[in-house]
């Protein structure tokens, strides 16, 4: 790595921790760009724009909001930059957006860099495929601060996913969300999630298999957003200088 890392969303609480881990690890900071009224330090380079970022990095990290990943991902894609992406909330289009900017740089995009969430989806995956889904109902609950916007969370929907590729079906094909008054009884083989806002809570997930004789619970409560800037910054070094391609956190962690 010759340039360095650059953060987008510098003045995020995520941009900034991801700064410092940067440093921590022993790797440049390039600097990082965010909204212009936004405060960074002043010993951080700030950038005018993402293009101009991506241009001077080797790899840029990026936590930011959904509405922004189309733009970043054409001008990532077009400076020949690796790009870390752990925005969550994503739409069909924004994902098609990421897809094809790995056609062309390498991308690393996880719905949670937490090494230990991370390890929960490869259990997830496999429990699946053991716990027959006409005996074992899948529910997923999730609990984030009062800011978060999107609902649920990127970790419940990657849980959510690893349960559906361990029994073999499409996620879209099996979900409920939001029950409310006279829904009936629940589906077999259905995936459940439900989400919960309150407080300050950085991120708690629970993926509960429950059968008539027993349940089994896989739980992950994170109390600093630091587990996941250091991930971030992880995948950052590990993506550096890899062919293009779409890679997950469990590509990052040796586990794909």
């Amino acid at each position: 790595m010759n340039k360095g890392i650059g953060v987008v969303g510098i003045a995020g609480r995520m941009g900034q921790l991801v700064a410092e881990e940067t440093l921590a690890a022993g790797a440049k900071l390039v600097g990082g760009v965010d909204r212009p009224e936004a405060a960074v330090s002043n010993s951080t380079v700030r950038f005018a724009d993402v293009a101009a970022l991506a241009a001077a990095s080797d790899v840029v990290v990026e936590f930011t909001h959904a509405s922004a990943v189309q733009a970043n991902a054409k001008a990532i894609a077009a400076a020949g930059c690796a790009w870390v992406l752990g925005t969550t909330g994503l739409s069909a289009a924004d994902e098609a957006a990421v897809a094809e900017a790995a056609r062309t740089i390498a991308v690393v995009h996880a719905p949670n860099f937490s090494p230990g969430v991370n390890l929960v989806l490869a259990l997830a995956e496999k429990m699946a495929a053991a716990l027959p889904a006409e005996m074992y109902d899948a529910e997923i609950v999730e609990m984030h601060h009062r800011q978060k916007v999107d609902a649920p969370s990127g970790t419940a929907v990657g849980m959510g996913r690893a349960v559906a590729k361990g029994r073999g079906v499409n996620l879209a094909d099996v979900t409920e969300s939001g029950r409310d008054g006279h829904t009936g009884a629940r589906k077999t083989g259905a995936i459940g999630f439900a989400a919960l806002r309150g407080g300050q809570v950085v991120g708690e997930h629970t993926l509960l298999f429950a059968a008539g004789t027993e349940h089994i619970a896989l739980t992950h409560r994170a109390f600093d957003r630091r587990a996941f800037a250091t991930g971030a910054v992880r995948a950052a070094l590990w993506v550096a200088g890899r062919k293009p391609g779409l890679y997950s956190m469990m590509d990052v962690l040796g586990m794909a």
